[in-house]
């Protein structure tokens, strides 16, 4: 039993237990190229919560890992098979009776650990602060908390050679042979200022790649992956515990 992990605790520790923050991983159900499994996101989310709540629970932080959602936004996906769509609206009805319960229970902060970029939490963070003024409510996306560079050759941002990396040592039994890889070649918008950044509209993913991929993946090894991970999860873990013993009244300088 990890203590930490709402899953796996029981009624026997947490009776008179107290947290200061919970974690609630949140996940995807979609395509990953040929060769990564539908829950890409949710492993990852499952594994880097986890092992980083470890590293702040060891520090002495008080922090309670919530089952992960399993399912995201996946509105640009509609005719993938089997890619399971959840509504930025049924999201907020979602978070919403989630913090609902941390808030009548006394735990004020709650930290979103996003693991799929379908999904945008800051609009539904500017109105749940404004409904429950007592909540800290925050989001992380972890593949922005390191310079990738560092670590991968090949940019990309789905079923990359980052994530494939990082299931061939989180879970390899469920990658497939890499004469099954696709190339996640992607096309990108004509129209250049969409490019730029400062424009955006919804990628159709059946249109822009041919095996649901964003960035070649070939050069993934295992070694790569875990060297990722752990370094990862020490930055996450650091701030998990910085954000645990953080005072409410006094966050700014």
């Amino acid at each position: 039993m990890r203590p930490y992990i709402l899953a796996e605790t029981n009624w026997e520790a947490l009776k008179d237990a107290k947290f200061d923050l919970a974690i609630l991983p949140w996940g995807a159900t979609e395509a990953h190229n040929y060769h990564l499994p539908y829950g890409t996101d949710i492993i990852e989310a499952d594994h880097l919560a986890a092992e980083s709540a470890r590293i702040a629970w060891d520090k002495g932080g008080k922090v309670v890992v919530l089952p992960t959602i399993p399912f995201g936004v996946n509105t640009g996906q509609p005719d993938i098979y089997l890619d399971m769509n959840l509504n930025p609206s049924t999201q907020l009805a979602i978070l919403t009776d989630v913090v609902e319960v941390l808030n009548r229970q006394g735990v004020y902060k709650l930290l979103i650990f996003n693991s799929h970029g379908g999904n945008n939490f800051k609009p539904l963070v500017r109105e749940l602060g404004l409904k429950f003024p007592k909540m800290f409510i925050s989001f992380s996306m972890w593949p922005d908390a390191l310079d990738k560079t560092k670590y991968f050759d090949e940019k990309g941002d789905h079923a990359d050679e980052m994530e494939t990396s990082m299931l061939l040592y989180l879970k390899p039994e469920l990658v497939l042979p890499r004469e099954k890889w696709g190339d996640g070649k992607d096309k990108k918008y004509k129209i250049k200022s969409f490019s730029e950044g400062w424009v955006w509209a919804e990628r159709k993913w059946s249109k822009i790649s041919e095996d649901t991929g964003v960035g070649n993946p070939h050069k993934s090894t295992k070694e790569k992956g875990e060297r990722f991970f752990k370094d990862v999860t020490e930055k996450i873990g650091a701030f998990f515990y910085e954000l645990s013993k953080a005072d409410l009244d006094d966050l700014y300088e």
